[in-house]
């Protein structure tokens, strides 16, 4: 028995071995050449605690603090137009009801973006009323060229990854742009059809790299993806961590976190040596930061 469990050893040491020896790190993407200050600053949303969230008016305001990336979500509508919105549904943001992608974008624009948005629980909605509508992708990209965006694509039943891919370059914004979904397919779509753009790990691929990096093997990781965008825990695990950013570097990857709000969390991740900050608050690290 202990002769077989050797042997067993053995093979299990030249396999992960062999596996290190034909692994790879990410390659370098010019996308994140464009920054020497970090953390990266990137405002979720355009900043949804200081400004109704996907608004052309969050992003303005993000622009003029500085930041380096503005995140927003993307969504398809009826008539085939990438929108802004984190929901599926327009039924929390909105004074209407019903799914994006049930709606064309003159039903979208008609709605009021800012209605429900409140930094009080409910006791005041500042922006109700003051003609805020829903984004268009399209928008952001002529309002703010050559600006980094952090794009998300969120789940729908029909693709958007060739709308999105001819807007990246129709707008020139292949080195520019991160993309990223929680969702392995729509990613796996995504990187085919655009692969000049730069990714970041979809779930499977974050789930992979964590328990592998765990274990000490993430060495034979070799990442498609040039970042990882997590929470500092999923289901009572912690992920964000030293070990995290080491072994994620090694593998030439950065490592985001979302989304952080309160003044303590922002300066313990700055504290720790995260590469970005996804944070309603842009406002508040910006001015941790000294920028």
């Amino acid at each position: 028995m202990k002769k077989t469990l050797g042997v067993v050893a053995l093979l299990i040491f030249i396999v992960i071995i062999g596996l290190g020896l034909g692994s790879r790190p990410a390659p370098e993407h010019p996308f994140y050449a464009q920054f020497e200050e970090y953390p990266l600053v990137i405002a979720h949303q355009g900043g949804d605690h200081v400004w109704p969230g996907e608004t052309l008016y969050a992003f303005e305001n993000s622009v003029a603090l500085g930041v380096d990336i503005l995140e927003m979500d993307a969504h398809i509508t009826a008539d085939g137009i990438l929108v802004l919105l984190h929901d599926e549904s327009v039924d929390r943001t909105t004074n209407d009801s019903g799914l994006v992608e049930e709606m064309t974008l003159a039903e979208l624009k008609k709605l009021d973006a800012a209605y429900w948005w409140s930094v009080d629980d409910g006791a005041s909605y500042p922006y109700r009323g003051k003609g805020l509508v829903i984004a268009t992708l399209e928008e952001i990209f002529k309002a703010f060229p050559d600006y980094p965006v952090n794009i998300e694509i969120k789940k729908t039943e029909r693709s958007m990854a060739q709308p999105l891919c001819n807007l990246i370059r129709e707008y020139n914004m292949q080195d520019k742009t991160l993309i990223a979904s929680f969702h392995d397919e729509r990613m796996a779509e995504f990187r085919d059809i655009c692969p000049e753009v730069a990714t970041s790990g979809s779930r499977s691929e974050v789930k992979e790299f964590i328990i592998l990096n765990y274990a000490f093997l993430g060495g034979i990781y070799s990442p498609v993806e040039s970042s990882l965008q997590v929470p500092e825990r999923d289901s009572g695990i912690l992920l964000v961590r030293p070990g995290l950013m080491r072994g994620a570097h090694k593998r030439n990857m950065q490592v985001h976190i979302w989304t952080p709000n309160s003044r303590e969390d922002l300066q313990r991740f700055i504290n720790m040596g995260v590469d970005g900050i996804i944070t309603d608050r842009p406002d508040i690290l910006m001015e941790l930061l000294g920028r």
